[in-house]
């Protein structure tokens, strides 16, 4: 899906990492949320409170979960699953465009 319709967006941007990482909140009508942003060239670890899904839009990511040795490789077209309650590291030599869905 290249875009979303129907949709309400916040304003106010998500930054965290020092601005290594920047997203926006946009809800559908049935109440659900999503966030869509970018993470750049960095080496950052991220906190779970819900399950989420983090759907590669652009560009390239290594992943480690909570838990595992090895990292893996994503890019654009591709997702990687995080339980709730848990957290990740993530590695980008270039922009990483992503949607995170949660739950």
């Amino acid at each position: 899906m290249a875009q979303y319709d129907n949709v309400s967006v916040v304003k106010a941007a998500n930054v965290y990492f020092d601005g290594k990482c920047v997203s926006h909140t946009i809800q559908f009508a049935d109440g659900t949320k999503k966030t869509v942003g970018v993470i750049l060239p960095s080496s950052l670890t991220f906190n779970t409170g819900a399950p989420e899904v983090m759907e590669g839009v652009g560009g390239t990511c290594r992943v480690r979960l909570k838990g595992e040795s090895d990292w893996k490789t994503y890019g654009a077209g591709q997702s990687f699953d995080v339980p709730g309650n848990s957290s990740f590291e993530i590695a980008c030599d270039e922009p990483y465009h992503y949607v995170c869905h949660f739950g």
